[in-house]
């Protein structure tokens, strides 16, 4: 049996790597392969392996711990989606806050696993904005700690190819700009530009995966007291709650006006602290019944599905999923919301709940959290170090 092409993306939180594995995905399954993805995350509850399982792609979860202090649960992960048969092509999005991946996943993986996996070089997703206040130093909103861009930079030097996201809002020179400070940070590094949420330049990546470049090219020095430190700066919170009315009747919802008063109720909360700075705040709201016009879509896939996010302290919402104007909604609702903010996780989990039943109780509305997790990452303690080229 060939071996499985392993493809890790990785990127900083809320650099879009959700969106651009899904183009990938959809350009893999359009070519006849298949196609498993694996997200990753320090809790259960992702938006964006819910988001990716009702778009209809095969999606296993890593929860509890990034790829790298877990890597036995990740091969066992890959494992369970060869159950039915093995897939071509297996999309790993390992945590924002993570970096040394080429050491602890890469390598391991090519030297444990040589008859089971074909590594494809380690492609690094850079958001702009991230570029232009880090790299660029334009001074312009709340950014993060000198740990936490520790991180940052040692993400994008370990890379074997760099991605420039949201290619589609760039001017040409910025993007010559953006090229220019990645050339000094990694000299001699492809950099791709492309739009993860047009399609524009996905062709390019998937060139990349497929190249025979030798993949996890660099390992770098880490000094893993200032990554625990910065990997600590951030609050986590993944909730899950259901929202519905009390009567048990049908009442019509506006998803994306909920959506838009959850996330912005939460951002306006976080301005209140001039300390906190958003890296992700992403939204989920579907019902859990399916809706008319939902069933003539392919299974899995919900017109009725509002997904958004915003991805850094003053950005508006970004939408990645819209339910259909012409949908009438009903609750009950599932509600999940995952926040990465540099503030203290306590305050944060209050800041999200408060918001959520203030914005559903203004509709009509109760809410009932089933989960409610807050956390802040512990200090990286990965299962293999390969530390030689």
């Amino acid at each position: 049996m060939a071996p499985t092409r392993f493809v890790l993306l990785g990127g900083f939180l809320g650099a879009g790597k959700t969106t651009l594995i899904s183009q990938i995905a959809k350009r893999y399954i359009a070519a006849g392969k298949r196609v498993a993805i694996v997200t990753n995350d320090q809790a259960d509850d992702l938006v964006d392996t819910h988001n990716l399982r009702s778009a209809g792609f095969e999606v296993g979860e890593v929860a509890g711990a990034c790829f790298c202090c877990s890597f036995d649960e990740l091969v066992e992960t890959t494992e369970s989606l060869s159950e039915s048969a093995a897939p071509d092509i297996i999309l790993a999005e390992p945590v924002g806050s993570c970096t040394d991946l080429v050491a602890t996943i890469i390598r391991p993986l090519q030297k444990l696993y040589p008859d089971r996996f074909e590594l494809a070089p380690f492609g690094v997703l850079l958001k702009p904005s991230h570029g232009k206040r880090i790299l660029c130093g334009d001074g312009r909103g709340r950014g993060f700690s000198k740990d936490a861009e520790y991180i940052f930079f040692k993400q994008l030097e370990e890379a074997d190819y760099l991605i420039i996201g949201r290619g589609d809002q760039l001017s040409e020179s910025e993007v010559a700009e953006l090229k220019a400070k990645l050339g000094e940070l990694a000299p001699g590094v492809p950099v791709i530009v492309a739009s993860p949420k047009t399609g524009a330049g996905i062709d390019d990546v998937i060139g990349h995966i497929e190249s025979p470049m030798e993949a996890g090219r660099r390992i770098l020095e880490i000094d893993y007291d200032t990554y625990a430190v910065g990997e600590a700066e951030m609050g986590w919170v993944n909730l899950i709650a259901t929202i519905g009315v009390s009567d048990e009747s049908t009442e019509a919802v506006d998803l994306m006006s909920l959506v838009e008063d959850l996330l912005l109720g939460i951002s306006s909360a976080l301005d209140d602290d001039p300390e906190a700075s958003i890296a992700h705040l992403k939204t989920s709201v579907q019902p859990l019944a399916p809706t008319r016009s939902s069933a003539t879509l392919p299974p899995g896939e919900s017109s009725s599905h509002a997904i958004a996010s915003i991805v850094a302290t003053g950005n508006p919402i970004d939408w990645s999923r819209q339910p259909s104007p012409s949908d009438s909604v009903s609750t009950p609702l599932r509600c999940v919301i995952n926040a990465r903010v540099a503030v203290d996780p306590e305050v944060l989990q209050t800041i999200c709940e408060k918001v959520l039943h203030k914005v559903t109780s203004s509709r009509g509305f109760f809410v009932e959290i089933e989960q409610s997790r807050q956390l802040r990452p512990g200090r990286p303690t990965p299962t293999h170090r390969y530390a030689e080229v």
